[in-house]
């Protein structure tokens, strides 16, 4: 099994920085980022952002030294959240069910999870890498499974090396993180308690999984080398693609469901993932994130700033016009033709016809 290498793919590709310890800026002596509160800057919503969410009307976006930035003017401005870590975040979900649309999660470095109830504005810590070895062990060593145990003390070995990469929750108690080596974890009470999934998913190579997202009824995960999954139950079962590279992302609605990844590689299943078909995009670089815009259409974004939209549920993609193409490592619909794309560059606002 592989062990404790880069996630040289995503990085690549231009989705998240290298996988290595992020260190909090400006700190001498060295501290661990778990233990030092992201840094206010007047530039953060300029800096590094890998995530992006929609609570309610606000934007949240999350990125590099646990900076945390929102708006409430569908992009125009932002505020700078406050963030206990200053590990690089990667993600980020708000449910927007019911009365839960001001609680969200964030994920990333460092086995950090963190909860927000306000919005974004604030945020709490969950878990962490410090203590992940330390529930995966304990869970193990409680359900006797001795594969199971020695894969968790290896965790445990590590740690806080191994991230997060994403997060989804389907309400405010019921959610799942992905993240490095094939990390799965479940909970059910809003995320008070963990529990691990790596022996309920069909993933024997421990292969990274970067992407986790419901779609229609499902709730799907896409990683390395075409693996894509869907809950079956309590165990996510593998899915036959006709792709065998990376995918960063999965997508889609009640009709369709859209994978997508390097070198601009989409597939699409239109009976809930049993069975795929490649689609044609004309674009030769990684496919990077993805949102449903106000009328429906699937749109994708890439690492080089394509803008990627399909109103026949994913059966197609044509390149949209933009002003100014952005990298980007996440996208969300901002309403009136607008989107908010974030990326190495920052974050900022793009429109549609």
């Amino acid at each position: 099994m592989r062990r404790r290498t880069l996630l040289g793919a995503l990085a690549a590709a231009g989705a998240i920085p290298l996988l290595a310890r992020s260190a909090a800026p400006g700190a001498s002596p060295w501290r661990d980022p778990l233990d030092v509160g992201a840094t206010p800057s007047p530039l953060a919503a300029k800096g590094a952002l890998f995530g992006l969410a929609r609570s309610a009307a606000r934007i949240v976006a999350v990125g590099q030294r646990g900076h945390v930035v929102f708006s409430d003017d569908a992009g125009a401005t932002w505020q700078q959240a406050t963030v206990p870590v200053s590990s690089d975040l990667v993600a980020v979900s708000f449910p927007n069910v019911d009365a839960s649309r001001a609680i969200g999660w964030a994920v990333g470095h460092d086995g950090v999870i963190l909860r927000s109830v306000d919005g974004g504005r604030t945020w709490t810590r969950q878990l962490d890498g410090r203590t992940l070895g330390e529930l995966l062990v304990a869970h193990y060593e409680k359900s006797g499974d001795a594969k199971w145990l020695a894969e968790a003390k290896r965790f445990a070995a590590q740690g806080a090396e191994n991230p997060f990469l994403d997060v989804c929750f389907l309400d405010a108690q019921t959610g799942w993180v992905v993240g490095a080596f094939g990390l799965v974890l479940r909970t059910h009470d809003g995320g008070v308690h963990w529990e691990p999934m790596l022996h309920a998913t069909d993933n024997p190579k421990a292969l990274h999984l970067y992407a986790v997202a419901r779609v229609g009824n499902d709730v799907f995960i896409v990683g390395e080398q075409g693996l894509a999954l869907r809950l079956d139950g309590d165990r996510f079962v593998a899915l036959t693609l006709p792709y065998a590279g990376t995918l960063f992302g999965v997508t889609g609605n009640e009709r369709a469901v859209v994978a997508y990844g390097l070198r601009g590689n989409v597939v699409r299943s239109s009976d809930g993932g049993g069975t795929w078909a490649s689609v044609a995009t004309d674009v030769t670089v990684g496919l990077t994130a993805a949102t449903l815009d106000e009328r429906g259409r699937i749109v994708l974004v890439s690492q080089a700033g394509h803008v990627l939209v399909s109103g026949d549920d994913g059966a197609s993609f044509a390149s949209a016009k933009v002003e100014r193409p952005l990298p980007a490592a996440a996208v969300v619909d901002a309403g009136a033709g607008t989107l908010v794309v974030a990326g190495p560059r920052g974050v900022a606002t793009l429109h549609l016809s």
